[in-house]
């Protein structure tokens, strides 16, 4: 029996799924396996997603001045 441990956040495995699967059904021609995911509770979109409408980097946006110019990048 091969077992396969997999980390997984959303679709995405070490390769893309439709070709995870394929290794699997490769895997169970030949012998049983055990298939244990991990699965992330949140994926990274929507992690991204909730900081974008949370609004709690809104302070940024109600400074009223940029608190960087272009001459901050220049060398000094």
């Amino acid at each position: 029996m091969t077992t396969i441990h997999v980390h997984r956040v959303g679709d995405k495995a070490l390769l893309p799924q439709h070709e995870f699967e394929r290794l699997v059904e490769l895997a169970q021609q030949h012998e049983e396996i055990a298939l244990q995911i991990c699965e992330d509770d949140v994926p990274t979109l929507g992690v991204m997603r909730l900081v974008e409408q949370g609004g709690a980097f809104d302070f940024w946006m109600e400074a009223g001045e940029d608190i960087y110019t272009a001459k901050d990048g220049e060398p000094v």
